[in-house]
């Protein structure tokens, strides 16, 4: 997860105040940058996001790894739909833009190769910043999902607790893909917060 902080850290290099939002995976990559307490930052927003990784069962963990581990159609065709059926909630097809298992499965396929996917499973099981999540030093608006099977409620409610200048606001009949869903609801979430804790930053953008 380092590796993956340092990647934004150099891309935001040359701003002089900026806002970190990321959604997922990139909640995770936003919050191993916050803990440094960069130079710059205002403002964090995370959405589906964890401090460690939230999976307690070792049977599902080692399943994991396999997944992470698997190529070519093994990963398009069972990782792929594994990973979709986790993703989706009973509340995608009402969104803002009707949402599927199938819909999710081609965002991965068009984005995410199987060496990728492999790498942010092993940073995802092996991160965790539970116990520096003080060291977040700006405001923080974390965003939680109503329905989230992937990643589940108390991963929210231990980022909330543990950040000290943390608001949780939780999107009704949403999923974990509520930023493709919902989009407009997930935006002005973003820029109510935007308006009412930070003072006109710079987004740096969101990390997916």
């Amino acid at each position: 997860m380092e590796a993956y902080a340092d990647a934004v850290a150099a891309q935001i290099a040359d701003l002089d105040e900026y806002v970190l939002v990321g959604d997922s995976f990139g909640a995770n990559i936003a919050l191993a940058l916050a803990v440094r307490q960069p130079a710059g930052l205002r403002g964090l927003v995370m959405s589906g996001g964890f401090a460690a990784n939230p999976i307690s069962s070792p049977l599902w963990k080692t399943a994991m790894r396999l997944m992470g581990r698997l190529r070519g159609d093994l990963y398009r065709q069972l990782v792929l739909r594994a990973h979709a059926h986790r993703l989706a909630s009973p509340h995608d097809r009402e969104g803002q833009i009707p949402w599927s298992e199938a819909d999710s499965r081609h965002l991965f396929l068009a984005n995410t190769p199987a060496i990728s996917f492999g790498a942010r499973l092993t940073a995802a099981l092996a991160a965790d910043y539970t116990d520096r999540l003080d060291k977040v030093a700006v405001p923080t608006l974390i965003i939680t999902p109503s329905h989230d099977k992937l990643i589940g409620e108390e991963a929210a409610q231990i980022m909330h607790t543990g950040i000290p200048d943390a608001d949780e606001i939780v999107l009704e009949r949403t999923g974990h893909m509520f930023r493709f869903t919902h989009p407009d609801t997930y935006a002005r979430a973003v820029e109510a917060f935007l308006a009412e804790r930070v003072d006109e930053p710079e987004v740096a953008g969101a990390a997916r």
